[in-house]
């Protein structure tokens, strides 16, 4: 096993870090075999993967452009956002978990933070720990993103009502949660995700693929969810200038989206479809 390789003692997955051959400096983080995140180390403001990038709209979006931020980062991967936030708001302060050790080990030897970056990393379920973050917290984050995943599919425990109920009382005024949610064909556990941030939150957006939201074939959605009205009127514009374009979904083309699908609960909670061994769940930039 290379130095580039590390077993992880909670999932018993492998994780593995690989540089592009064209790139230097451009790196891809693997879990199981399944591409979780994408680096670029002299380019910390660049974004690769598409689902990523949309989340990084919303980051731009949610304050000002360059004023501090107070982040939460549920699902550490190759701390790819923390450092985007770092990178085009410095002073921000960062809280993320992570549950495999390992993972952030081997990200960290090889990937270091830049210096200044003021993130905390937390080991530990994201729920778990979620739970046990510093009052200080409540009602002042920005931004809580949630990434968790074990290899290519998202636990059932961080998918419910309840869960997402543990996350409203951490947000600020105008705070936005972003939730990386992956589906296949259909879009069922897509849809019954928006349907359960709706149960939560009274302002709910959507960004993804047109072809996806058609629901033919297995991608990413990105769900935006907040207690204000999301401050998206620069979002259609950011979506449809980036390499694979996307579409903001919101109010009636989104309650159609979502039309009878169930509000998930820990009762009725299931672990996101797994893809094709074949399917790259995201791909990186040129």
């Amino acid at each position: 096993m290379s130095d580039l390789e590390r077993p992880l003692a909670v999932s018993g997955h492998l994780a593995r870090l690989e540089e592009s051959r064209q790139v230097p400096g451009s790196w891809t983080l693997y879990v199981d075999g399944t591409p979780q995140s994408h680096v670029e180390l002299d380019r910390p403001d660049w974004l690769g993967f598409e689902y990523v990038r949309r989340i990084g709209h919303a980051i731009d979006l949610v304050k000002p452009e360059g004023e501090p931020i107070t982040a939460v980062h549920l699902g550490g991967g190759a701390l790819t956002l923390p450092r985007y936030v770092a990178a085009t708001r410095p002073g921000s302060r960062q809280q993320v978990i992570e549950l495999e050790s390992e993972l952030v080990d081997l990200v960290r030897e090889h990937l270091p933070l830049p210096r200044g970056a003021q993130v905390r990393v937390r080991h530990g379920d994201a729920r778990e720990v979620l739970q046990k973050l510093p009052h200080g917290l409540d009602g002042a984050v920005d931004i809580v993103v949630v990434d968790v995943f074990s290899g290519a599919r998202t636990p059932a425990h961080v998918t419910s009502v309840e869960f997402y109920g543990l996350v409203a009382p951490r947000l600020a005024p105008g705070g936005i949660v972003a939730v990386n949610v992956a589906d296949g064909a259909g879009l069922a556990f897509a849809r019954s995700q928006v349907a359960t941030l709706a149960h939560v939150f009274e302002h709910v957006a959507i960004a993804a693929d047109p072809s996806m939201l058609k629901g033919r074939r297995f991608g990413n959605v990105v769900v935006y969810a907040s207690h204000h009205e999301l401050p998206f009127a620069g979002m259609p514009r950011r979506l449809a200038s980036d390499p694979a374009p996307a579409k903001l979904v919101v109010g009636d083309e989104l309650r159609r989206f979502t039309a009878n699908a169930p509000v998930v609960t820990d009762a009725t909670a299931v672990p996101s479809p797994p893809p094709s061994r074949s399917v790259f769940m995201t791909k990186p930039g040129a």
